[in-house]
Parts: C-alpha cells; sequence; structure tokens
C-alpha cells in the first residue's frame, strides 16, 4: 500500500529501512515534542526493532514517509479500544532537512483520508506540545480543529508543557 505526495510517498515498513529510518530519526531535534517511547539518540538497534515490529503489521497504521525510497519521516495511527474504539490517534515526524516545505501537511491529510476510507474509525486525534506551534499549524492546515488545552498535562526534557487537542470528524 502506498499514498503518493508530492516529492514523496508514504507506505508500509520494510526490511532495508533500517538504515535512513536510523539516519534521520536520530536527531534531538526530532525527538524533542515526541513521546518518550521514540528514542534519543536512535540507535540502529532502536531502528531494527522498530523495522521488525511493523513489517508485518495488520492493519496497517504506521508508515514510512520516503523519498527515492529512503526513509525521511514516519506518520502513524494509534488504534484505541472500549468507548475510543472509533477514535485512533495520529502522530508523525520528518527529518528536520525538509521541515518547512509543506511535507508533513500533505502527509496529514494523505493519512486523514486513508484513515476513513479504509479504517473502521469517525474521528482523528493528534496532542501536540504548547511549545511545538509548527505541528499546530500544520494540523490546522490539514483540516483539524484545536478542540482544547489539557494545562501541565505533559513532561518532556524536565519542562512541563499544556497539550493542545486537535481533532477532525470523518
Amino acid at each position: 500500500m502506498e499514498l503518493q505526495g508530492n516529492g514523496f510517498v508514504i507506505r508500509g515498513w520494510k526490511k532495508g529501512d533500517e538504515v535512513s529510518l536510523q539516519k534521520n530519526a536520530n536527531n534531538p531535534s526530532v525527538s524533542r515534542f515526541l513521546l518518550n517511547r521514540f528514542p534519543s539518540p536512535y540507535t540502529m538497534e532502536a531502528a531494527i526493532h522498530w523495522v521488525n515490529n511493523l513489517v508485518d503489521q495488520d492493519p496497517l497504521v504506521n508508515f514510512a514517509i520516503t523519498i527515492d525510497d529512503q526513509v525521511v519521516g514516519g506518520i502513524g495511527l494509534e488504534l484505541r479500544e472500549d468507548v475510543y474504539r472509533k477514535t485512533a490517534l495520529l502522530g508523525y515526524w520528518l527529518s528536520e532537512e525538509l521541515w518547512g516545505k509543506g511535507i508533513v501537511t500533505e502527509a496529514v491529510k494523505l493519512m486523514t483520508q486513508y484513515a476513513f476510507d479504509h479504517l473502521d474509525i469517525i474521528r482523528l486525534q493528534a496532542g501536540v506540545l504548547d511549545k511545538n506551534p509548527a505541528s499546530m499549524r500544520v494540523l490546522e492546515k490539514a483540516g483539524y480543529t484545536k478542540e482544547g488545552v489539557l494545562r501541565n498535562a505533559a513532561i518532556k526534557r524536565g519542562d512541563i508543557m499544556d497539550e493542545h487537542v486537535y481533532a477532525i470528524l470523518k
């Protein structure tokens, strides 16, 4: 499964992605506002583990963002359960060298359409830490609406931050 963007492709993970994944993910600026489960430093062992866990995923909910078949980022959904089973959480990252080029905004739009077309969900939701206004703009440009701010909801690298909650409905 591939989603074609303007100069990039969103596709499932495959063996061989480890080197470009590790190279582009191993940047403190990239991990600065991501969950702590995104390793920093991003080691080759972490890249191997990630790819191995996602090569045969079903359903397909986590993707590599690639240029010339090299991993330059990632975008994915976290499916939820119980009363939240119709809502998925969206997350993404991109190599710092490619920031500001509209890639993530387009990737979010493509992923949103994919999710609503292929998964049994009615809502996508994303949380953005308050010191990351660029990610807030990405979501707004992709059609997401800010629904609220969870005050002092997260701590990252010793900083207590608010989480801005964005969502889009099917």
